[in-house]
């Protein structure tokens, strides 16, 4: 499996490459696609991620869309199935003028967390995994992932602009 990358990773400031069209439909990007969702699985508090962060330079990242919806399952032994959304080669094509206050962490950069000033409603588009385009709009918690993936694909970690940055130690486990 996959270890995320830390901050002080060069891949990490480095502005990710397209991924080239020879990839799409292509078994590497499937391997690709699937060594980051194993990383993420892996980690219970993780919404998204981006290819950097495991260490490859390529603008691409995943949503875990089922961790974005809130949680309604207490009561039952099921929880819901994994699903998870990809974007290849994604712009933003647009952004709400309006921004709000958001608390922000990162996988790559453990143990911090700060407050950031994402847009309320962006738009981006991007390509699936055959190298289909689409486009789609997100607010709330939707729209502060895609800034921050974003931000991931062009070298910006959320402590570069991140307000009241903290650093807070991990759960001691029994």
């Amino acid at each position: 499996m996959k270890a995320i990358v830390q901050t002080g990773t060069p891949v990490l400031r480095a502005v990710a490459e397209p991924v080239p069209e020879s990839l799409f439909g292509s078994k590497e990007l499937e391997t690709l696609v699937r060594d980051m969702a194993e990383a993420l699985d892996k980690e219970s508090d993780g919404v998204a991620l981006a290819a950097p962060q495991i260490g490859v330079s390529y603008r691409l990242f995943i949503v875990r869309a089922d961790r974005t919806l809130p949680t309604n399952y207490e009561n039952t032994q099921e929880k819901p199935e994994p699903v998870v959304d990809v974007y290849v080669n994604p712009s933003i094509v647009k952004t709400s003028r309006k921004r709000t206050r958001a608390e922000e962490g990162c996988l790559s950069v453990r143990g911090k967390y700060g407050f950031t000033r994402p847009h309320e409603r962006v738009t981006i588009k991007a390509q699936r995994l055959d190298g289909s385009k689409f486009q789609r709009g997100a607010g709330g918690l939707l729209a502060q992932i895609f800034e921050h993936e974003m931000n991931h694909l062009n070298g910006i970690l959320f402590t570069d602009h991140a307000e009241d940055v903290m650093q807070v130690p991990p759960l001691e486990h029994e």
